[in-house]
């Protein structure tokens, strides 16, 4: 069988790429054919798709050193029942030609699909998932997600009262032939059997229907799910009691499982609806970060004020914002003053002044005054937004820990299917010969106490609640990928300048060379400075001149990062940087080695200036320490873990910065780039190592860590390239970003645990003959429920209070030295 894909291309610039990646993608086994068009910057493959996928064909690309258009899109789907609809879903949709890979998670009910839009589109992906018999539609984080989940709620529930009304006769007639209940008086009708008929029929055909409806599209498919399992499992005990009833018509006493049937089906949609319901719960971080979005903003357009919906709202509008409403943008201050309440960023309580030229974030909460804002980010683009985002990533994302359970899903049902007939055919010839309906009795026991429901959700349910109660503290993770990896962390690698420190550094000593003016001198450097992004730089400029407005121009600007600058100002060439800038280009500043020793045993960061090529002076900046780094660090070394200070400063400063927070390993004067492969050997150490960052010199560090954490108040280039973000800025959020990992991951090992278990043991039980078929469709449908609130634990879990936040708070705290070592 052949199929044909097309893959859009980029970073192509002659034919010799076009006939380059052709012949590359020829040479892989499983290709038939391959045409690379340049000037439409498509390449068409034929190929096999039992020996290859598009997956390795866009590797294939990748690793010739070329680019691939990708994109992603997320469904909602409706109609799963168990891990193996989800299983089939996602196998469905990954051999559509041009999907790179597809993964479906059954506790949020989506599929987030990665695809090559030159050859499949989002229809393509719904009208695939609707012939294997679900509904699917394009997905957006609106609240109408959330009101279509509560009216599946309010829908399964309906279907359970209505069943639980119809089955409580039969319950109470099945009752009467219990021994120990024999003095409980049953009204004759109802053991009558054409009474039972009439009672469950709309059950098992009206009610139950569902179960047959999902069982026929299973099996049109080629696949088998729980559905399957119900359906079989309750017609057997339906119809068999229904010929039992159509003999009775010649006389003769019948044998009856109508109770059974209906008992079943109704102790299984009592089951889905507490599941539904748990289920609902876990996304409640999703809707907390919702509700923060104002629905309306008053916007100021030809001098009058309109009240229109925030979602209308356009970059560079007046948008003004009234005491007490939430703010609707990201932005910053023309008019007025307040104070703001940031505490969904930062966690700090305490409101934040604003005035004019502040920034301010969407859905942070205006105070007593009014402000109006120019709008820098509006709707998806929104700080706020991109958390939401994010936070619903992670929960869609699978977690490798997953494949356990997908693997078992996978041939889950045949098995009980096989196992349940041999059950029958045991019991039916060899324990009990002859005894069909005690035989079928057995065999409805094996197929309704099997759940493939509780496998499926085990992992996705824990990482919902555990990402969600992470972003509830301020810490979102990109994945269940990294959620899980963060668990194994063993060494912890923490950047100086904005991490352990404030990151604002303030200049605290300047010594100018005796053939200079001061002011002068100073004059020069802050001008040079002003072009410069570093947070030293912008210290050194502040304090010569607030806003860099009274400097000279600065004719020509080039920085060397982890080294230092070079600037032509007013006709001079001015050079700043540490060491080795100057030794790089031969400036002798030897008169300035005393009080640069000295400055960096204080901690202090020395800079060194050369003007047309000759020493002129030397800065020292002091950045000082955050208040909670030391304690954060303790905490981390409680949890058994080794932190080590890597940082491009020299190492005397290092030491001093290390010495202060309580750090024994320094690794100073490293360059960026340098930083990477500093990560790198510690890695093949056979170390897992994290690395914390705020800035674009971490953003290798942060790629290469096996989990790479950016602080939240620094570049976004750190945060893309991280694994975690850290949006308060504080290093107790490292212990966070640890602590609910290893509570994410045991939980998960928890859920699998006992639903591996739950199956291992109940269906020898019920092959063995010692649980009633209705007792084992409650155990199945109560396994499922059980798994979805073990995960809701995570939801209660607390902080500490030293962290100062009460938001968020309720539930179990957790405790540092318990989840040392041993939960890793």
């Amino acid at each position: 069988m052949k199929k044909q894909v097309v893959v859009r291309i980029t970073g192509m610039t002659c034919a010799a790429c076009a006939n380059r990646i052709e012949k590359g993608l020829k040479h892989l086994e499983g290709v038939q054919d391959a045409n690379v068009n340049l000037a439409t910057e498509q390449a068409t493959i034929h190929y096999d798709p039992e020996r290859l996928d598009v997956k390795k064909i866009g590797e294939k690309i990748e690793a010739l050193g070329y680019g691939t258009v990708k994109e992603t899109v997320d469904l909602a789907i409706t109609g799963m029942t168990c891990a193996a609809c989800a299983t089939r879903i996602e196998k469905g949709l990954s051999r559509l030609p041009g999907v790179w890979e597809a993964h479906v998670n059954l506790a949020t009910e989506t599929a987030r699909v990665t695809y090559s839009p030159a050859s499949v589109n989002a229809d393509d992906m719904m009208r695939k998932v609707e012939q294997l018999g679900y509904r699917a539609k394009l997905r957006s984080a609106q609240p109408e997600d959330h009101d279509h989940r509560q009216l599946d709620i309010a829908r399964r529930k309906r279907q359970f009262v209505w069943s639980a009304l119809l089955s409580l006769p039969l319950l109470w007639a099945m009752a009467g032939h219990f021994a120990f209940l024999s003095f409980l008086w049953v009204p004759e009708p109802l053991m009558n059997p054409w009474v039972q008929l009439v009672l469950t029929t709309p059950i098992q055909l009206g009610i139950g229907w569902q179960f047959y409806k999902g069982a026929f599209k299973a099996l049109r498919n080629r696949s088998a799910n729980m559905d399957v399992l119900v359906a079989l499992g309750t017609s057997a005990a339906y119809f068999y009691s229904l010929f039992q009833t159509l003999r009775t018509m010649g006389g003769g006493h019948a044998e009856l499982y109508y109770e059974t049937s209906a008992v079943l089906i109704t102790l299984i949609l009592l089951g889905k609806w507490l599941e539904a319901r748990a289920k609902g719960h876990t996304s409640e971080a999703i809707r907390k970060l919702m509700n923060l979005q104002p629905k309306m903003a008053t916007v100021i357009r030809d001098g009058k004020e309109l009240r229109i919906p925030a979602a209308e709202l356009e970059v560079g509008d007046q948008v003004l914002v009234k005491p007490g409403e939430k703010v609707p943008v990201d932005g910053e201050v023309m008019e007025g003053s307040s104070s703001v309440d940031e505490s969904m960023l930062t966690g700090e309580s305490i409101p934040v002044e604003k005035t004019i030229g502040d920034k301010v974030i969407g859905g942070t909460v205006n105070g007593n005054g009014s402000l109006t804002l120019r709008a820098n980010r509006v709707g998806k683009d929104t700080v706020l937004a991109q958390i939401i985002r994010v936070v619903e990533e992670a929960q869609a994302a699978k977690a490798p820990i997953q494949r356990i359970a997908d693997a078992v899903s996978g041939v889950f049902v045949p098995i009980v299917v096989g196992i349940a007939l041999v059950t029958f055919g045991l019991w039916y010839v060899l324990l009990e010969p002859g005894q069909f309906a005690s035989a079928l009795e057995k065999a409805i026991a094996v197929l309704v106490i099997a759940c493939p429901c509780a496998l499926g959700l085990a992992t996705p349910t824990s990482i919902m609640a555990g990402s969600g109660r992470a972003a509830e503290w301020g810490v979102l993770f990109k994945s269940g990928e990294h959620l899980e990896t963060a668990h194994r962390v063993q060494t912890v690698v923490l950047d100086k300048t904005g991490t352990i420190t404030e990151g604002k550094p303030v200049l605290t000593d300047a010594i100018a060379e005796v053939l200079w003016d001061k002011q002068e001198w100073l004059r020069l450097v802050a001008a040079a400075e002003k072009k410069s992004e570093h947070p030293l730089a912008r210290a050194v400029v502040a304090s010569v001149d607030e806003n860099g407005e009274g400097l000279p121009d600065v004719e020509s600007f080039e920085a060397a990062p982890g080294h230092g600058i070079r600037a032509q100002v007013e006709g001079r060439d001015v050079w700043i940087g540490n060491r080795k800038w100057m030794e790089q280009h031969d400036v002798d500043f030897s008169t300035a080695e005393t009080v640069l020793q000295k400055w960096e045993e204080e901690g202090k960061t020395a800079i060194l200036t050369a003007i047309d090529g000759k020493y002129a002076g030397a800065l020292a900046v002091a950045d000082p320490v955050k208040p909670t780094s030391r304690q954060a660090i303790e905490r981390l070394k409680a949890m058994g873990l080794e932190v080590i200070l890597l940082t491009g400063d020299n190492t005397r400063t290092a030491q001093s910065i290390a010495r202060e927070v309580g750090i024994k390993r320094v690794i100073a004067e490293v360059l960026p780039e340098e930083k990477a492969e500093t990560i790198k050997q510690l890695q093949a150490e056979g170390k897992i190592v994290a690395m914390v960052g705020d800035g674009i010199n971490d953003a290798p560090a942060l790629a290469a860590a096996d989990v790479g954490m950016a602080i939240g108040t620094g570049t976004d280039v750190a945060m893309e390239a991280a694994d975690i973000t850290l949006m308060r800025g504080d290093l107790n959020g490292i212990v966070d970003a640890l602590v609910i990992s290893r509570l994410t991951v045991r939980n998960i090992r928890q859920n699998l645990f006992w639903a591996l278990v739950y199956n291992a043991v109940g269906i020898p039980v019920a092959a063995a003959g010692w649980l009633a078929p209705w007792l084992a469709g409650a155990a199945m449908a109560f396994s499922s429920v059980s798994v979805v609130l073990n995960a809701l634990r995570l939801q209660r879990v607390k902080r500490p209070s030293h962290h100062g936040d009460s938001s968020f708070q309720g539930g179990r705290g957790y405790s540092i030295v318990k989840l040392a070592k041993g939960d890793r």
